[in-house]
């Protein structure tokens, strides 16, 4: 049978059509030398047996098609998306898959030397769609994995990722996604990270922003994170906006918590200065090892000193407006020199 299950170790930017953009990115990455959480990645033709095997695939095809008259409701594509994820999320995998993913977390348990090792499962699109699957961090033990496996397939059916497939006019039963099982680092802080500015379109600058606890905070935006702004050719910090971080996304006994941040904790920077050049040199690295602009996703593991600390969880084309004129950039880049101040 076809191997539909891989070490993250095993792949590349070449694998985006086997496992997602993510899974394939975050392999590249690994071979590039960064440290990237260890973990698998189950490829989208294991979706695709899931979806054939248990017969999943003829009962989403009858629930879009009762619903394909009037997709173009908000209140429908709601709907469907409930009923859809329903049925996604009751089946049983096949006992061959569910054994093979088993055996793979296993093997990480072993390799992190950790019981139970807490994972991130992730999504993984061959189409990018962010935003519109879900993640789930603080994973424990074999049946929740297996249980949120399944969780992250329904995700491909969210009522903004069938709008998203709706708008371009693609398949609406049909949409297999890989999946990204990694081990979690219990974050001291977390951010994302941007080879370009995405308001003004400038790339002789590296933006990074960031929270205490896990990124999520950041990427949702239900917080304001704290801004560094480095520059590309001297690799120096030129602006700082320390925001007053009020809550952080933490580790519950499973799954995450919000939680106020400590007032000591509040306004200081989630970021050492080392930390954030270490960030700022591998985000260029990496910018130039595509040859495009990169938005990244970083954590600071709080149990490992700087220097072996940072861990790199996501990688992909930046988007940012484009600015045309010399003398438009010039005033942009000066506006936001001053307002990092």
């Amino acid at each position: 049978m076809e191997q539909w299950i891989f070490r993250l170790e095993e792949l590349d930017q070449t694998s985006n059509d086997l496992v997602g953009k993510k899974c394939a990115n975050l392999g590249e990455l690994t071979r590039l030398g960064l440290r990237v959480p260890r973990g698998f990645a189950i490829s989208v033709k294991g979706c695709e047996q899931f979806l054939r095997l248990t017969r999943t695939a003829q009962d989403l095809e009858k629930c879009v098609a009762r619903a394909k008259d009037e997709l173009n409701r908000v209140e429908t594509r709601l709907n469907t998306s409930c009923r859809a994820r329903d049925i996604i999320e009751s089946k049983s995998l096949p006992a061959h898959m569910e054994q093979e993913i088993r055996e793979y977390y296993r093997e990480l348990c072993r390799r992190t030397e950790k019981e139970d090792v807490p994972v991130a499962v992730r999504s993984s699109g061959s189409i990018s769609m962010p935003g519109q699957m879900d993640s789930y961090l603080n994973v424990t033990g074999e049946d929740a994995v297996i249980a949120h496996v399944r969780k992250v397939w329904g995700s491909a059916y969210t009522a903004g990722a069938i709008t998203f497939r709706f708008d371009r006019g693609l398949p609406l039963d049909w949409a297999p996604i890989g999946v990204a099982v990694m081990e979690l680092i219990d974050a001291k802080a977390a951010g994302v990270a941007l080879s370009v500015l995405p308001t003004t379109g400038d790339t002789t600058k590296v933006v990074i922003e960031g929270n205490w606890g896990f990124g999520e905070s950041v990427v949702s935006g239900e917080i304001t994170p704290d801004s560094f702004l480095v520059d590309k050719k001297t690799l120096e910090i030129v602006g700082k906006k320390i925001a007053c971080k009020t809550g952080t996304v933490r580790r519950g006994r499973s799954g995450t918590l919000y939680q106020e941040t400590t007032e000591d904790l509040q306004c200081r920077p989630c970021l050492e200065d080392r930390e954030i050049m270490e960030i700022a040199e591998t985000v260029i690295r990496v910018e130039q090892h595509f040859g495009k602009a990169q938005d990244m996703e970083w954590v600071v593991d709080k149990h490992l000193p700087p220097g072996r600390n940072i861990f790199w969880v996501q990688a992909r084309p930046a988007r940012y407006i484009k600015v045309e004129k010399a003398e438009e950039i010039d005033y942009l880049i000066d506006l936001m020199v001053r307002l990092f101040k």
